[in-house]
């Protein structure tokens, strides 16, 4: 089969999707299905990606699949084709969003002890809404509390291949900079740092910084509250 044929297809399919396509997905379009047809769309995939290393869209490989998005560098403005302004997510929602990302499966109580604020329902309802979390379990105690992880979609729209992908502490500031260490029962202290367990979150969602007094009230026998996580060996086990 035609190599720049091939390539073209694969482009094609890719831009018309709307979504992440695998490479068996890709494989599926050609009439032939059989192994070199296969290796022929990932030697297209790795041109493309070649071909788009200077421009202002990229080839990434996210959870899903691949997509063909914009580059961050020109999503401003380009993000002025459209009127309506984006969602814009509270400091409050990211935070819970990255305590369930790092620390999953986790319970809302365990949430709450780390913020040292009650989880506001309409946090939880919104992230399961955007299909970025789920349940995907019960604790073995008594009440069996929701086991909350993230989703697939999560890890799309954050482009991410995996949960491995998030940043880690080496990647954060020197160790003099991060001001806190927090514990959950049965788990290892992990170490937080002001504001910095958001930044790739925010670099994808639009945030809005919530005030204190819509703030979610003091969770009862909680400490002192907190802002970003930083975890490092995060499994991707629910999904």
């Amino acid at each position: 089969m035609n190599h720049q044929y091939v390539k073209n297809v694969v482009e094609a399919a890719l831009l018309a999707a709307g979504r992440p396509l695998t490479v068996e997905e890709l494989t599926s379009v050609f009439d032939e299905r059989d192994g070199s047809v296969a290796d022929e769309v990932k030697g297209a995939i790795a041109a493309l990606g070649e071909e788009y290393a200077t421009r202002g869209v990229e080839l990434l490989e996210v959870a899903s699949g691949y997509r063909i998005q914009i580059r961050t560098a020109v999503a401003p403005p380009v993000a002025r084709l459209w009127q309506e302004r984006p969602a814009k997510y509270s400091r409050a929602l990211l935070e819970t969003l990255a305590l369930i990302a790092y620390r999953q499966p986790i319970t809302r109580g365990e949430i709450e002890q780390i913020r040292g604020v009650a989880v506001n329902p309409n946090i939880i309802k919104t992230l399961q809404e955007r299909n970025w979390i789920r349940v995907v379990g019960h604790r073995d105690v008594p009440g069996k509390p929701e086991l909350l992880g993230t989703t697939r979609d999560f890890l799309d729209y954050f482009s991410l291949k995996k949960l491995d992908d998030l940043p880690t502490l080496a990647q954060l500031k020197e160790l003099e900079d991060l001001r806190v260490q927090l514990t959950l029962p049965g788990a290892d202290a992990q170490v937080l740092a002001e504001g910095e367990a958001e930044t790739q979150m925010e670099a994808a969602a639009d945030v809005e910084p919530q005030a204190e007094d819509d703030e979610e009230p003091p969770a009862e026998g909680a400490g002192p509250r907190t802002q970003g996580l930083v975890a490092s060996g995060a499994q991707d086990d629910s999904n």
